[in-house]
């Protein structure tokens, strides 16, 4: 019948880095490098993402183009 769930032996290494990911809030630690990283992805990727946007915002008309047109609209 169906159901022997216990008679497949487990990877030694995949029970190992599961419980790692589960348990790795247990074992996190500010360093300056984990500072640098989380300063990075939280602060300073969507400023200039925002002042790129905000800068060329209205300035590309990709709309209605023909060949030898210009995308520029300043």
């Amino acid at each position: 019948m169906a159901g022997h769930n216990n008679s497949l032996a487990m990877d030694p290494a995949l029970v190992k880095y599961n419980n790692m990911s589960a348990n790795r809030w247990k074992y996190f630690r500010w360093t300056p490098r984990t500072a640098l990283i989380t300063f990075m992805y939280v602060v300073a990727v969507p400023s200039a993402i925002g002042y790129l946007g905000f800068v060329t915002d209205g300035k590309y008309d990709l709309r209605n183009k023909r060949r030898g047109d210009t995308i520029v609209e300043f």
